[in-house]
């Protein structure tokens, strides 16, 4: 299995960068369309539990414009030709906080999509890792 084909790291990171676009713009419709839609979808936030694509997008209807949002370390990590991971920091958070957010992504008939993810929000650590 090669690990980060440069094609597949740049179809990954378009469809990331997406995401991250919508979810400053509390733009539902995009973030809808790049979770899997089905019903084994998974994203544990950190303040609910949803399973499957219809309760992530009732959730997504929610949502806020969160211009603040700074990432801090975004990691890549594509597995062949279908599956990635995306792990990232965020700070806008409390103060002594920070936010992690980690997403597995699968190439389905339709493009990349987000199949499960995981935020949560903890006390910051003296050293970030490199």
């Amino acid at each position: 299995m090669e690990i980060n084909r440069a094609e597949v790291v740049a179809e990954v990171s378009a469809a990331y960068h997406r995401y991250e676009t919508a979810l400053l713009q509390a733009d539902a419709t995009t973030l809808d369309e790049l979770f899997w839609a089905d019903a084994r979808t998974i994203r544990y936030g950190a303040d609910e539990i949803l399973y499957g694509h219809d309760a992530i997008a009732a959730f997504n209807k929610r949502r806020r414009l969160n211009p603040e949002r700074r990432l801090v370390k975004t990691v890549l990590t594509t597995y062949g030709d279908n599956f990635a991971t995306v792990s990232t920091l965020f700070a806008d958070v409390p103060e002594g906080m920070i936010g992690r957010q980690m997403q597995s992504w699968a190439r389905m008939a339709d493009g990349w999509r987000v199949v499960a993810a995981h935020v949560s929000v903890i006390d910051r650590p003296n050293e970030i890792g490199q």
